[in-house]
């Protein structure tokens, strides 16, 4: 019973949220705004920093096993990225809040690519032309998995974006549905401070 209402709690508040973040991006990208709007907009994007679990109250993932398919069509296990840090971004190319966030998470991505101890996981279900088409219209680089099975029962939602930042030992630090700022303070050190375990 918990469990359904977190879930319809975390649809309310990622829908929302969702809707003001689009608003704000499409305030920044689509108007003819001055650099003070711009500013303002900044500050508020970064309330959309999502909250990190106390380090005594995450949760465990205790299944790694995933099949998903890289870009080249190689077979995937997601337990290979077992014992690293991960950042899990589940999204589609329809989605208009993984859209929004997108142009964040690669700045992100570029920042902790040539890292041996992270592993960046962009899984979808869209079908790889579409996702072909999507990376190469945006520029974006990012490393992305085609879904073959279930994903483990602490990782599944029925809600896009949903995000998840996890520990060497598998604890899951942030578990974020709906579009956030992913390149802030807060992230940033939350991910050094898990490349430390």
């Amino acid at each position: 019973m918990e469990e359904k209402t977190t879930k319809k709690t975390d649809k309310k508040k990622s829908w929302i949220s969702n809707i003001v973040f689009i608003g704000l991006i499409a305030l920044v990208l689509f108007t003819p705004v001055g650099s003070k709007l711009k500013l303002w907009a900044s500050k508020l994007m970064a309330t959309f920093t999502p909250s990190v679990q106390k380090v005594e109250k995450r949760e465990t993932l205790s299944d790694y096993h995933w099949q998903l398919t890289d870009n080249n069509g190689q077979s995937f296990d997601f337990a290979q990225a077992q014992g690293k840090v991960v950042f899990l971004n589940m999204w589609a190319t329809w989605c208009p809040p993984c859209i929004a966030e997108m142009p964040i998470i690669q700045e992100l991505y570029n920042k902790y690519r040539n890292y041996p101890d992270i592993v960046f996981v962009f899984a979808t279900t869209d079908p790889k032309p579409k996702v072909d088409k999507f990376m190469a219209d945006k520029g974006y680089n990012l490393p992305v998995y085609y879904v073959q099975s279930a994903a483990p029962q602490q990782l599944a939602s029925n809600t896009i974006p949903i995000t998840f930042l996890i520990g060497k030992n598998g604890g899951i630090a942030i578990r974020k549905v709906g579009a956030a700022d992913w390149n802030s303070k807060k992230v940033i050190s939350t991910i050094d401070e898990l490349l430390k375990e």
